[in-house]
């Protein structure tokens, strides 16, 4: 008797590879998928606007990369004695605005670099409602807990999301001849907005991402809410919110993600990369012990090995520690 229904998820071609430059965008899942990609040595750069949710503020930000653009004083904002930019999270937010707009900068330029050379652009959308300040009809990418008459809320439509993303990919497809995107569209339900609502907000995103992988090359989709909504459909999977994928829930969604994203040879370095971190995270009853020093020494052969063999491969700092 099965008691869930599961699905073959589609293999993606082409597949993602360690050589490949990779940047991410979009809501907080997009952080935990990069976070993994990270943590398993993965050349990727992360939501370098932080979170963001709406797809116009996920294709403003990419047009600003391409713009190369630099954010002033101007444009930035003092709120309860903390300034911050409409684009950005408030990780960039502070109480200096030399040390806000320098942190600002420097991931734009980052970005700007990363996405005319990157290989994979992936994009994740989290909700199709936008917020508007109601003095200049500007949507934010963040509210950043200014009081809420200050906004007006009001749902894309599919039409909206489809143009914008297209100007902004009908750009980058210039600018960089060889980028493919992956789309997903976030499981975090985000119940504030109400549960009728936040399923109707999905439904615009996967309406408008659909119809751009159908009509366009170069573009993808990645199952990852239907992963967690369809699949897994139970809240023991979520955190104590209900809301926000457990650990267990992304480590499942990760799993897909390697086996139908990723090459054979890809996945079996991830594993080989996988073990090396799992040695470092060894802690031996005695640290000084000639069986430990030999545990240390086979660990630094093995990376040193999979360094010359992968040279784009960062293992420095595993190789700092297995050589103390």
């Amino acid at each position: 008797m099965n008691f869930r229904l599961t699905f073959p998820v589609a293999p993606l071609e082409p597949s993602l590879q360690y050589s490949d430059k990779i940047l991410l965008s979009g809501s907080c899942f997009a952080e935990e998928i990069g976070a993994r990609l990270l943590q398993h040595k993965f050349n990727a750069q992360v939501n370098p606007n932080g979170i963001l949710f709406n797809p116009l503020s996920i294709a403003q930000s990419m047009q600003s990369y391409m713009d190369g653009r630099r954010y002033t004083d101007t444009d930035l904002f003092l709120h309860e004695d903390i300034w911050h930019s409409w684009d950005h999270h408030s990780r960039y937010s502070g109480t200096q605005q030399q040390v806000v707009l320098d942190h600002i900068n420097h991931a734009q330029a980052e970005a700007s670099k990363r996405l005319k050379e990157a290989d994979w652009l992936i994009i994740t959308l989290g909700s199709a409602y936008v917020y508007v300040l109601k003095e200049n009809s500007r949507i934010v990418g963040n509210c950043h807990k200014v009081p809420e008459a200050a906004f007006y809320k009001r749902l894309l439509t599919a039409d909206e999301i489809i143009t914008a993303l297209d100007n902004m990919m009908h750009r980058l497809f210039f600018s960089n001849a060889k980028v493919n995107i992956l789309f997903t569209v976030s499981p975090v339900r985000y119940a504030r907005d109400g549960v009728v609502e936040n399923n109707l907000s999905k439904a615009i995103l996967l309406q408008a991402v659909h119809h751009l992988v159908n009509k366009f090359s170069r573009l993808y989709y990645f199952p990852a809410y239907e992963l967690v909504i369809d699949d897994l459909r139970d809240y023991r999977f979520f955190k104590e919110d209900l809301v926000h994928p457990n650990e267990l829930a992304i480590q499942y969604v990760w799993e897909h993600f390697t086996n139908s994203c990723m090459t054979p040879s890809t996945q079996q370095l991830e594993k080989q990369v996988s073990d090396l971190l799992r040695a470092r995270q060894h802690r031996p009853f005695n640290a000084d012990s000639p069986q430990h020093r030999q545990f240390l020494d086979a660990c630094a052969r093995k990376a040193e090995a999979l360094k010359e063999q992968h040279p784009y491969l960062d293992l420095e700092e595993e190789l700092a520690y297995f050589k103390r």
